[in-house]
């Protein structure tokens, strides 16, 4: 078991996220700390006055781990990324997706502007961010905006004898409107804003650093404040935050870790330029082999197995056969991967922080894995006791366990009905093997034949060789009683599979209850916590995935509809503000300015939109 006395222990003194587990090895909380050993070690410390919650949540701390960054600003991000991710019990969870702001400058424009975004959309414009000071991003753009004197309003033409407006007037706008300002001049300035926003910051620095100490030796401390100001927000806009790297897209580090006697690949995944988990995986190799064999073997077997290939792989150093592992990556991707050693900048800088990380993490490695390996038996051992109760011959288990497929049906009265399948392998959810069904031969609120359908159409791609049902499961868990059970097993019969179908059925409060066999008989779990932690996870999961994808059809349909019955938005610029926006919800929310800048929006239609909402 995971000794969480001795692992306190080993704690570093840095800062970094760490992310508390349960019986399963759930995630159930994530945070940050500015020193990992002080703020872990306060779970275990409380007091009985301590707050309800934290106790409760300290009492279902099974394990814990960490993730190492190079400064709390790091920590920040990537805290906010795994709470994403894993969607904790005891975290406080925010629901919308606009967590930290962007500076955009809009460079599908003549004349660019500054503006500040949370959303990111790909419309020609170049984003930069995200950031955790929304006060310092909002220093940064009226800055840049005064020194340069560059465009605020979001027009694009303007007739001749156009009107400058009252930006001109009090000198906040160099007045592009009077055609005074040359394109490339404008142009020019707007280089040495992305200059600076990528980070070489000293040309501005050493400016305002001037101005500053021309007011102050004027006497002029007023303006010297300010320029003060602007100083500490540039310095505060430029700290790198290496945990985001800006414009990449997915990539994964690969690195090499030897236990004591064991050897490890560990992935890290950095999704959306941000660094978003790790997953450690134990290799058999000879202690004797050099890392780079090693990572090798291991992205040719790996990537192979998820067909999932991230644009590019960075590795710690030079590997065999690069070249034909990326065309043999490039193969299973449908487009070019690249395997990276990075030399230089934010990168090699989020490689030495993974580096770092998989030092701490050799401390602890082999005894996570002992309890991983313990739990895991322990669940298969609960699973099988229960199955054999109600009638069941149970098959041994794989190494990571029972593979379990999970169904639930979700409509409206019968409208829009879908399936959906989830897919565990012992405590963990394999979620590049869940798959959805839109029901297409029944009509009306008939869950029992509407699971048939649905079992039928996953078997039969099994049967014609799609690879993506090839992996069939131990067992299958329906979200319901005796009659879900039996109508699969009729369509399980018909088709001459053999799999074991179990129900999972609640009482009256909506609660995970039992499992069911198909002639009615059920294992109670009340007295079982482990296994009714999992089936209520699994159960909660299948029903979740069903609810969005049947919410999101439903939506769809509705949401459409409402944006077409705004006056002068037709197809091509209600998708256009979808594709902008990702929801009405969004556009519902959004200013007269930002709806303007949605390609193909006038100043009328904007005004259209919000007053349609309204």
């Amino acid at each position: 078991m995971f000794d969480i006395e001795e692992n306190l222990k080993k704690l570093p003194d840095t800062p970094g996220v760490y992310l508390h587990k349960d019986k399963l090895g759930q995630v159930i909380y994530v945070g940050k700390a500015i020193s990992l050993k002080n703020r872990v070690r306060q779970y275990f410390r409380l007091s009985k006055t301590a707050d309800p919650k934290l106790r409760a949540l300290a009492a279902n701390i099974e394990e814990f781990e960490y993730i190492n960054c190079a400064t709390e600003m790091e920590a920040l991000i990537l805290e906010c990324n795994l709470i994403k991710k894993y969607m904790p019990k005891y975290n406080v969870l925010l629901r919308d997706d606009k967590t930290y702001p962007y500076i955009k400058i809009t460079m599908n424009e003549d004349y660019p502007r500054v503006v500040k975004t949370r959303l990111v959309d790909n419309d020609g414009g170049k984003y930069f961010g995200p950031y955790s000071d929304a006060g310092a991003v909002n220093e940064i753009v009226d800055m840049v905006n005064d020194i340069y004197s560059l465009k605020r309003c979001s027009a694009r033409s303007f007739p001749a004898g156009a009107k400058p407006c009252l930006n001109y007037h009090i000198e906040k706008c160099g007045g592009v409107c009077t055609g005074q300002i040359k394109r490339e001049e404008y142009k020019d300035k707007i280089n040495k804003i992305v200059e600076f926003l990528n980070g070489r910051n000293k040309p501005m620095l050493d400016m305002l650093t001037g101005k500053m100490n021309e007011a102050a030796e004027n006497l002029d401390f007023e303006s010297a404040a300010k320029y003060r100001d602007k100083i500490t927000a540039v310095k505060a806009i430029s700290e790198m935050q290496r945990v985001v790297i800006l414009g990449a897209g997915d990539m994964d580090m690969v690195l090499v870790l030897r236990g004591t006697g064991k050897l490890y690949a560990v992935v890290f995944f950095i999704r959306g330029g941000k660094l978003s988990g790790r997953e450690s995986f134990l290799m058999q190799a000879d202690e004797s082999e050099k890392n780079e064999d090693i990572a090798a073997q291991f992205i040719k077997q790996y990537y192979s197995d998820i067909g999932s290939v991230p644009h590019e792989i960075l590795v710690e150093a030079e590997m065999p056969e690069k070249e034909l592992i990326q065309e043999y990556l490039s193969s299973i991707a449908g487009r070019s991967v690249k395997i990276t050693v990075p030399k230089k900048g934010d990168k090699k800088a989020l490689l030495d922080l993974a580096r770092r990380d998989v030092s701490e993490m050799a401390k602890t490695i082999d005894e996570r894995a002992r309890a991983a390996r313990e739990r895991s038996e322990n669940l298969a051992s609960e699973i099988a006791k229960a199955l054999i109760e109600i009638g069941y011959e149970v098959p041994a288990h794989g190494a990571r366990g029972y593979r379990i497929e999970a169904y639930d049906i979700s409509n409206t009265n019968g409208v829009d009905s879908v399936g959906a399948m989830v897919v565990f392998e012992g405590a963990k959810p394999v979620k590049k093997d869940y798959r959805r069904f839109k029901i297409k031969t029944i009509e009306g609120p008939n869950d029992y034949a509407s699971l048939q359908e649905v079992i039928y159409r996953r078997f039969r791609r099994a049967e014609q060789g799609d690879a993506g049902f090839s992996h069939l499961p131990d067992f299958l868990f329906m979200d319901g009683g005796q009659g879900q059970v039996t109508a699969v097993q009729q369509i399980l019969k018909a088709m001459k599979i053999d799999v074991p179908v179990v129900g999972m059925a609640k009482d009256d409060h909506h609660r995970t209850r039992a499992l069911v066999s198909g002639d009615g008989r059920e294992a109670v779990l009340a007295e079982r916590p482990l296994l009714f932690k999992y089936v209520g996870t699994v159960q909660e999961e299948v029903h979740r995935f069903a609810i969005e994808y049947h919410r999101g059809i439903r939506n769809k349909k509705m949401l459409t509809s409402v944006l077409d019955e705004i006056e002068g938005i037709g197809p091509a610029k209600r998708n256009a503000l979808l594709s902008h926006f990702g929801s009405v919800e969004a556009i519902k929310k959004a200013s007269v300015e930002e709806l303007e800048e949605v390609n193909g929006i006038t100043k009328a239609n904007a005004g259209k939109i919000r007053e349609y909402f309204n």
